[in-house]
């Protein structure tokens, strides 16, 4: 490719006349640019891959979240004694505070059946996902802090009640760097809406500009408009690789008068990003290279297109993915449960079962199922009484994520909630500790993993959270 400067004015949409007016003041960035030190290229990324604490079970995470709190017994945590006890309000129930105190059980609208070699009960909504249920790990005694949807949600991605700390995206790649250069190190998707809280759920906070996640709506999948700005219409690469570099070295310049300002120096590295993006982002999101077996496993819903290109993200080096499930706009899709279980979940499931199915297929015919560690759940779940005739209200108490690949047992339900699945009593986890042990997965001691800001070393888990080795293979 031609260097820049054998373009002609005309090129730039200039003429001669106006490039002379424009740039006769500025000749001496000319011998300035040969003064400045070596292309900012040549310093050691801060995305460049780094050696974990110790060996790692997995190598990048894929994480599907629910935001909205989807129901645990109406999915993945089976509770015959509600139906038996319909109506009624068991003392259980009566200990706990619920908005809705009069209301009783509500028998699941959904059925039930068992699965897999140790006959696993599963849902109806989940019939394609029960198909991998021998290589799923659930935790069905996950509680957390607050019954509300915005800090819960942030408690999930962050650890944190406040949008004030690093995403748990953001940490790994803090903590591990990527595998790839050329594109973010963290990628959150969505269809249409981003979960509440938005950039919050992956953003770096007080962490380094490069560590922060970029986020993606996927409800445009033509992959040179999938991230807006990306490409340069006037310019060849070796043109904007001279004009990029020169900028970040003038940048750098004025980074080390001020000797620390945390905004310019996320700017330098999100520019440099976004060079290198422009490149690398259209083949990967370009999934008319797959085949159309691959094509067809996933199917034609939004979320099974973000699956799909979860796994190819990964693939390609991304550390981790995060794809939150969103129907027509709404950030907190299966929120839809207050008025509407058995509608609302019903079509929740079905624009995303067969592809969270697909994608586990995926993984293991690929050979990256068993270093790739996939993570389902939301903020929180459902109470097992009524909300109105036939929906169900929060509950924070006790609820279901699970787990796969990555270096988790296979085919383990790991903790329990009381007989009504209100209240987790056995085994109790907390997002600290599931946080731990996702941080322990990756190879992270998550006491280890800090950053100091303000005075204080951070970590992901703040002060708190236990490993729980129960459940890694």
């Amino acid at each position: 490719m031609q260097p820049i400067r054998d373009f002609k004015p005309e090129q730039f949409g200039l003429s001669r006349r106006q490039m002379l007016q424009n740039m006769g003041a500025g000749f001496g960035s000319v011998a300035l640019a040969d003064m400045l030190a070596p292309s900012a290229n040549a310093a050691t990324s801060p995305l460049m891959p780094r050696a974990p604490h110790f060996a790692p079970k997995a190598k990048r995470i894929i994480q599907l979240f629910m935001p909205g709190g989807p129901s645990q017994v109406d999915t993945f945590d089976h509770k015959p004694l509600i139906a038996e006890n319909a109506g009624q309000r068991p003392d259980l129930v009566n200990r706990k505070s619920l908005r809705n105190t009069k209301n009783g059980l509500m028998p699941s609208p959904f059925g039930f059946k068992q699965y897999g070699k140790d006959g696993m009960w599963i849902s109806d909504l989940f019939q394609k996902t029960a198909s991998h249920v021998d290589d799923l790990c659930f935790i069905h005694s996950m509680h957390t802090d607050i019954p509300e949807h915005a800090g819960a949600i942030l408690m999930m991605n962050l650890g944190h009640l406040q949008p004030i700390r690093p995403s748990m995206g953001s940490w790994l790649v803090y903590g591990l760097g990527s595998d790839n250069q050329n594109l973010p190190g963290f990628v959150s998707m969505s269809p249409r809406a981003q979960a509440r809280g938005k950039m919050a759920n992956y953003g770096n906070a007080f962490l380094p500009g490069a560590y922060s996640g970029c986020y993606v709506n996927i409800q445009q999948m033509h992959p040179d408009r999938i991230m807006a700005d990306l490409k340069n219409n006037y310019l060849p690469r070796l043109a904007q690789r001279e004009q990029a570099d020169l900028l970040t070295q003038l940048n750098r310049i004025d980074l080390a008068r001020q000797e620390s300002d945390s905004q310019l120096e996320s700017s330098i590295e999100a520019m440099e990003m976004a060079f290198r993006m422009q490149f690398a982002v259209p083949e990967a999101f370009d999934v008319s290279t797959e085949t159309q077996n691959t094509l067809d496993l996933y199917g034609e819903t939004e979320y099974a297109k973000g699956c799909l290109l979860a796994r190819r993200l990964v693939e390609r080096g991304v550390r981790m993915v995060q794809l939150s499930l969103s129907i027509d706009g709404y950030d907190i899709a299966w929120d839809t449960g207050h008025g509407d279980i058995a509608g609302g979940h019903k079509r929740l499931a079905d624009a995303c079962d067969q592809g969270i199915s697909a994608l586990l297929t995926d993984l293991k015919q690929r050979g990256m199922f068993e270093d790739t560690l996939v993570i389902w759940g939301g903020e929180f779940g459902r109470a097992p009484t009524s909300e109105g005739q036939k929906g169900r209200d929060h509950d924070h108490y006790g609820f279901t994520v699970w787990m796969a690949g990555g270096g988790v047992k296979p085919g383990l339900r790991y903790g329990a909630t009381d007989e009504f699945g209100l209240t987790a009593v056995e085994n109790r986890v907390h997002v600290h500790d599931y946080h731990a042990t996702l941080l322990h997965l990756m190879g992270l001691d998550h006491e280890r993993l800090t950053y100091r800001y303000s005075g204080r070393d951070f970590r992901l888990t703040d002060v708190h959270g236990d490993v729980v080795h129960d459940v890694i293979a």
